[in-house]
């Protein structure tokens, strides 16, 4: 593989990361229409969590609608600082500079839990333990260079998430050297949280989009249900599927938004196995109850192989997921059919 110039690495790889930094948020969209005799239409689009936040909803108060939504906002960037691992001063960023934390915040405790449990039922397949072979890919990739064998061999010494230590409200490392990154599940769970303050307000008709990771409820108006359009990996404006919803939440990882070189080979998600980026996919969305659910099996699902997803997906049960290869094969399950808008 040839070098890659540091210009380069910085226009394909972004910046990733849950709440990265804290700024004042500006408002980027709004709207406060009356839509009908009924309903009122309140939308407003931020950015946070390093994309942009979008919230809708459809209300007989106006007021209530704007108010609930900035609640929700407020919520959006609380979590988003306590779970950066970019911030310093975070119960995460401590947790991964001293290999150790006592008090976890209880945002993070949630998170820790589940992601320990989604490291069990995937079989490894979702760890936030490869925050090192991600700081890796960042400080070769950043010098116009590539990571080496080696390098990710030394690396994965330190990966597993059976090297974490959860007793109690502390959490300790038990290789020196080892971290977490929650990309793969806080957006999710941020997005449900957002959720949760909308519902506590009295809204039923909602819809929250972080990125794409999307969660609904209720319908957009006159009854008819939310459509949402999963993202052509190739971006030429043709939608792999139209999903009709009421309820629920879909998440979809891909390798084309977060890379590192142009071959795509070595993007932000990694195969906990082999230090890796997984070379099957180029899309994968999973529709479940709740949007961390949905965020952390799409994750998951990347690294496993097509078939094997889908018989992983099938025996959980109550979710539905769609694959595309970087063939342009599409996998679904059984159900995913029924999803699909008419």
């Amino acid at each position: 593989m040839k070098k890659m110039d540091r210009r380069s690495f910085l226009r394909l790889s972004g910046m990733l990361g849950i709440g990265m930094a804290a700024f004042t948020i500006p408002v980027l969209k709004a709207e406060s229409v009356r839509f009908n005799r009924k309903l009122y239409k309140v939308s407003s689009t931020r950015l946070g969590m390093g994309t942009f936040v979008s919230i809708t909803v459809f209300d007989e108060s106006k007021s209530r609608a704007e108010d609930s939504i900035g609640k929700a906002f407020e919520e959006v960037f609380r979590l988003s600082d306590q779970l950066s691992r970019f911030n310093s001063k975070t119960a995460v960023a401590s947790l991964n500079a001293d290999g150790r934390l006592n008090g976890i915040p209880s945002p993070m405790m949630e998170l820790l839990q589940s992601s320990l449990k989604y490291y069990k039922v995937t079989n490894g397949c979702f760890d936030i333990t490869v925050k090192p072979i991600i700081d890796l890919f960042q400080e070769r990739f950043s010098k116009g260079l590539y990571p080496t064998d080696q390098e990710i061999k030394d690396r994965m010494k330190l990966i597993g998430s059976d090297k974490i230590v959860l007793s109690g409200n502390s959490v300790s490392f038990k290789e020196a050297g080892m971290g977490i990154t929650l990309d793969g599940i806080a957006k999710g769970y941020i997005v449900d949280k957002a959720a949760e303050v909308l519902e506590k307000q009295g809204i039923k008709n909602y819809l929250i989009n972080a990125g794409g990771d999307i969660r609904v409820s209720g319908t957009k108006s006159d009854n008819k249900p939310w459509m949402i359009a999963v993202q052509d990996p190739n971006k030429r404006g043709h939608y792999p599927a139209i999903l009709s919803m009421t309820k629920g939440a879909i998440a979809t990882s891909g390798n084309y938004e977060i890379y590192y070189d142009k071959e795509k080979l070595f993007y932000h998600i990694i195969d906990p196995h082999t230090g890796r980026s997984p070379l099957f996919d180029t899309s994968v969305s999973v529709v479940s109850k709740t949007c961390a659910d949905a965020d952390a099996l799409s994750t998951a699902v990347f690294v496993m192989r097509p078939k094997e997803a889908l018989k992983f997906i099938s025996s959980i049960g109550n979710r539905q997921l769609l694959i595309i290869t970087r063939k342009g094969e599409q996998f679904r399950t059984p159900g995913w059919k029924k999803l699909l808008a008419t």
